[in-house]
């Protein structure tokens, strides 16, 4: 017998089948992606379809880098690569998105200098990657928690 908290609208339904849903699987039973974490409000709320690919493909890859430097030790700071480019490697240090198509990168080479990468979100294709810290005095800089704090997510204690 279905109870009346399996009871659905078709309004319901229709809303559930428009919520991002995301999943993985891991080689390693005990590692987990975003895939496995709940999703902030910020990225669940409001009608599917009012968000542009842009901010889409923004929430998501904040969503993607705070889970990578949850990972890192604190000798290593998050960079990201192009696959399918010889741009090179770039240490992040910050990112935008301008609607309704296009996703932003800033932050600094390996040499140290200043870059930005804007990219159409039909050809965004990132390689997550841990450097060594730019400066091995300093405490290791994690963008994510930054990012997270733009989607009101509750970012995790820095360790």
């Amino acid at each position: 017998m279905t109870g009346e908290s399996d009871v659905r609208t078709a309004a319901e339904a229709m809303e559930d089948a428009m919520l991002p849903r995301a999943h993985a699987v891991h080689s390693d039973p005990e590692a987990e992606g975003i895939e496995d974490a709940p999703l902030p409000a910020a990225v669940t709320e409001g009608p599917r379809k009012a968000k542009s690919a842009a901010e889409w493909a923004y929430q998501r890859m904040i969503l993607y880098i705070q889970k990578f430097e949850e990972q890192l030790d604190e000798t290593h700071e998050v960079a990201m690569a192009f696959a399918g480019d010889a741009a090179g490697v770039m240490r992040i240090e910050g990112m935008g998105y301008f609607d309704p198509d296009m996703v932003t990168f800033y932050g600094t080479d390996p040499t140290g200098a200043r870059t930005q990468l804007v990219q159409h979100v039909t050809q965004l294709s990132v390689m997550l990657r841990a450097l060594p810290k730019a400066r091995a005095d300093a405490a290791p800089r994690r963008i994510g928690f930054q990012l997270a704090a733009d989607l009101g997510a509750a970012a995790p204690a820095e360790g």
